[in-house]
C-alpha cells in the first residue's frame, strides 16, 4: 500500500489543526491566508514556468498542440484550461487538449481508480495521434500519479516535448521529466485535499501557459484577445469594443468593419489601421503568421 505520509501534499497543516472547531469567520480568514502560499509557490517556480512556456509556444509555432494530462482535480484543471481556449483565442478545439483519467465523463463523474494505470495513460495519448511537434504536460499534485507517468513515458517515446506540474519536491515524475514545474504551497488546510492550494497554484500556472503561449502565435495584440469568437451577445459586444479601442474608430465604424470581415476581429483591426480591404488584411496577417504588429509593419514597408 502507498505510504501517503511521505508525500508533502498529504502532510497535516499545523495552522488548521483546530479547523472543525473554528468559527466560519476564522475558517475563512485561515483559508484566505493559506491561499497566499499558492501565489508565493508560483513566484518561486518562475524560471521553470518560463521554460515550459518557451517550449509550449514553440510547439504551437511549429504546428503542434499543447496536451494536458492528469487525473482527478489535476485532470479537471487541464480540461478546464483547454476548453476555454477556442472561444478566447479562436483556435481549433484540437490545439489545446485536456486528457483526464477515466475519459471525458470523469470531469463530472469521478473515476478515481483510473489514475492507477500507466497503461491507460499511454492509451489515452495513443488516441490523440501524437506527433513530435506536440507538447505534453503532465499534471499531478502528488508527483507520482501512474496515469500521468504512463502518458509522459509514451510521449517521450514519440519524441514529443514534455513537461510536468507537481506540488511536491523530488517527485517520481520530476525524476523522469527534467522540465517539471515544482509548486510547493505547503500542506492543505484540509489534509490531502489538493483541490485547494495545490489546485489554485496549478490553475494559475495553466493560465500562464495557455495565455502567454497564445501571444507567441499572434492571438493577442497589446492586451486584447484579438481572435475572440463572437459567438454570443457578450462576445459580440467585446469584439466591437476591441476594434473601437485599438483603432480609435466609432462603434458604428467598428461594426461596419466587423461585418465586412465576417466578424473577424483581427482582420477588422488590420483593415482599419492599414486602410485595406478584408482580402488584403487577411493576406498581410497570413504573411505575418497572425501577428497584427508585423502585418502593419509589412504594409508600411510595402
Amino acid at each position: 500500500m502507498l505510504d501517503l505520509h511521505m508525500l508533502e501534499t498529504e502532510a497535516p497543516n499545523k495552522n488548521s489543526a483546530g479547523f472543525s472547531d473554528m468559527s466560519i469567520a476564522k475558517a475563512v480568514e485561515l483559508m484566505n491566508s493559506e491561499d497566499l502560499q499558492a501565489v508565493k509557490a508560483v513566484q518561486a517556480a518562475k524560471s521553470q514556468i518560463v521554460e515550459v512556456i518557451t517550449q509550449s509556444t514553440r510547439a504551437l509555432q511549429e504546428g503542434g498542440r499543447i496536451i494536458y494530462v492528469g487525473a482527478g482535480t489535476s485532470g479537471r484543471l487541464g480540461v478546464l484550461d483547454a476548453v476555454e481556449c477556442p472561444p478566447t483565442f479562436g483556435v481549433d478545439e484540437n490545439i489545446v487538449i485536456g486528457v483526464i483519467a477515466g475519459g471525458e465523463n470523469a470531469f463530472v463523474s469521478p473515476r478515481e481508480g483510473a489514475e492507477d494505470s500507466p497503461q491507460l495513460g499511454k492509451e489515452a495519448l495513443q488516441a490523440k495521434n501524437l506527433s513530435s511537434q506536440d507538447m505534453v504536460i503532465g499534471i499531478a499534485a502528488s508527483g507520482r500519479t501512474p496515469f500521468v507517468l504512463g502518458a509522459l513515458a509514451y510521449a517521450e517515446a514519440k519524441r514529443c516535448k514534455t513537461a510536468a506540474i507537481v506540488c511536491t519536491s523530488d517527485s517520481e515524475i520530476a525524476k523522469g521529466c527534467p522540465l517539471t514545474i515544482e509548486l510547493l504551497p505547503g500542506p492543505e488546510v484540509l489534509t490531502g485535499s489538493t483541490r485547494l492550494k495545490a489546485g489554485t497554484a496549478t490553475k494559475m500556472v495553466l493560465n500562464m501557459i495557455s495565455t502567454i503561449s497564445m501571444i507567441g502565435v499572434g492571438k493577442v495584440y497589446k492586451n486584447y484577445m484579438v481572435d475572440v469568437k463572437m459567438t454570443n451577445k457578450k462576445l459580440q459586444a467585446r469584439g466591437v469594443s476591441i476594434v473601437e479601442t485599438l483603432t480609435g474608430v466609432s462603434q458604428e465604424e467598428a461594426k461596419i468593419a466587423l461585418d465586412a470581415s465576417s466578424q473577424e476581429v483581427k482582420t477588422a483591426i488590420v483593415m482599419l489601421l492599414a486602410h485595406v480591404d478584408p482580402k488584403e488584411a487577411r493576406e498581410l496577417l497570413a504573411m505575418a503568421h497572425g501577428h497584427i504588429d508585423s502585418a502593419l509593419a509589412q504594409h508600411k514597408q510595402a
